[in-house]
């Protein structure tokens, strides 16, 4: 099956990331007539699927997002399913379109129509970004669903947003016809996981809009461009979706799950910049040091040394315990 032995060489003759543009397409096609099912979606998008397990996560990526970052340019839930034996409905898009386009409205029209995602115990909608608008705005399509979305937007419509300027030349784009507005598609969802970093006022606004009571807003200062970067470094993006494909997941543990980002060394050199920022040499004093006591991080160990020889003064850890 594929959640043993996904890879090219069982459908073309080199490896996903070696092939050409049309090639890889044509590789995403013999993969679905294979496993599942792949089919084009006007000029702008396509679906694969994967039918192994009875649980199913839908994923929404850009295709130059899974060519140019994944791991063998996979789309993302690949390892999910060989780990799992689940089953992934990969949903693509070729460039930034927020998956406004009724072709998708009418293949998840269709799906629901058809009883397809009846046939799953439970099913997961995942993306970030753009791709996280379209997770929430689609599980609308799938009631009962869980969703996990990583720093989505609410809307680009101006009359909702206007305050959001990072996308102006995307506000063309219909956002008030059907699974327009994706805090109001998450209503028949069992529950929505909605990450996002609430130093960026863009993201913290789009979020607030999300607020419902089963939906859980978990603020992730600190991040990087790229939330989802991050937890895949912190080996969590995979639990957190492993987790929330089998129960729902309370927003302590939730919490308790992200804490594993604290010992990822980009993450601390973030939050040590931001503390230096503040001019609080004390407490950069005491940071650098904590840090230094779980990783090496050499900023850290400069950023002590100098406070300490400029004659910041430091408690006893040892004492501070008794």
């Amino acid at each position: 099956g594929i959640c043993v032995k996904t890879d090219a060489s069982n459908v073309f003759t080199k490896k996903l990331s070696d092939l050409d543009r049309d090639e890889w397409f044509a590789a995403m096609g013999k993969l679905g007539r294979k496993y599942g099912m792949y089919e084009k979606l006007g000029d702008k998008h396509a679906a694969l699927l994967v039918d192994e397990g009875e649980t199913l996560v839908v994923t929404f990526e850009t295709v130059e997002d899974i060519r140019d970052e994944n791991p063998g340019s996979e789309p993302l839930g690949f390892d999910l399913i060989r780990a799992t034996g689940w089953s992934l409905l990969s949903v693509m898009s070729d460039g930034d379109t927020w998956f406004r386009d009724p072709k998708i409205y009418e293949f998840f029209d269709a799906l629901t129509d058809d009883g397809f995602f009846d046939g799953f115990d439970r099913i997961v909608f995942y993306g970030r970004g753009a791709c996280g608008y379209a997770a929430a705005a689609f599980s609308a399509a799938a009631p009962g669903s869980a969703v996990v979305a990583l720093s989505p937007q609410a809307t680009l419509d101006p009359e909702r947003a206007r305050w959001e300027q990072r996308f102006r030349t995307y506000r063309r784009l219909n956002f008030t016809d059907r699974y327009g507005y994706a805090p109001d598609m998450l209503e028949a969802a069992n529950d929505a996981y909605i990450l996002f970093d609430s130093k960026r006022e863009e993201d913290a606004a789009h979020a607030a809009l999300f607020k419902r009571d089963h939906v859980h807003l978990t603020r992730l200062p600190h991040a990087s461009a790229d939330l989802q970067i991050d937890l895949l470094e912190a080996k969590v993006l995979y639990r957190l979706l492993a987790r929330v494909g089998v129960e729902p997941l309370s927003s302590s543990g939730l919490g308790r799950m992200i804490r594993a980002r604290r010992i990822q060394v980009p993450y601390l050199r973030r939050v040590l910049l931001a503390v230096e920022e503040t001019g609080n040499r004390q407490r950069t004093a005491k940071l650098a040091r904590a840090i230094l006591q779980h990783v090496r991080m050499p900023i850290a160990r400069k950023r002590l040394s100098r406070l300490l020889e400029d004659g910041i003064e430091l408690p006893d850890p040892l004492k501070a315990e008794a």
